[in-house]
């Protein structure tokens, strides 16, 4: 499966700086920075979540999790909870599961941004399938998405 149009046109229309490459099928954002020998804070990481019955992404660097708590705090929600598989499905049909784009405009989703990626000069995700790569700088990429940034990762290697 080769990166969906869509998500190419979406950059494509709004000018967006980016390289698009491929590489090693990776499953996991930490994969995907193994695999380009790059630091994992530079690599977002998409989870996608429903607060208050709306669904939005939290993008967060890939050795972080969210912190559902401090997410739901962040938001001012009642209720969040992460999606399930199966309306992350519906969601993004034209993408493979776990490789979705953190780029909600074109799925008509709010995008939050942990403040520890909004600070690293380029970033990198996976471009709708599991070996398609997208890099750009967290500029442009702030400029076309519009995130709003919160904190609300914390290290993966924490345990709850």
């Amino acid at each position: 499966m080769a990166i969906p149009s869509r998500i190419l046109s979406y950059l494509n229309e709004a000018d967006a700086d980016f390289e698009h490459s491929n590489h090693p099928m990776t499953y996991t954002a930490c994969e995907l920075a193994h695999a380009d020998r790059i630091p994992e804070r530079t690599v977002a990481k998409t989870v996608v979540f429903l607060a208050d019955e709306v669904f939005a992404m939290a993008v967060l660097p890939a050795d972080e999790r969210v912190d559902l708590a401090e997410l739901q705090a962040a938001l001012g929600v009642n209720r969040l909870r992460l999606a399930t598989e199966e309306e992350v499905a519906k969601l993004f049909p034209d993408c493979e599961m776990g490789a979705m784009p953190p780029l909600g405009p074109l799925f008509g989703l709010a995008v939050y941004v942990d403040n520890r990626l909004a600070e690293q000069p380029m970033i990198e995700f996976n471009g709708g399938t599991h070996r398609d790569e997208i890099r750009m700088p967290y500029g442009e990429f702030a400029r076309i998405v519009s995130p709003l940034v919160r904190h609300f990762g914390e290290p993966a290697h924490l345990k709850v």
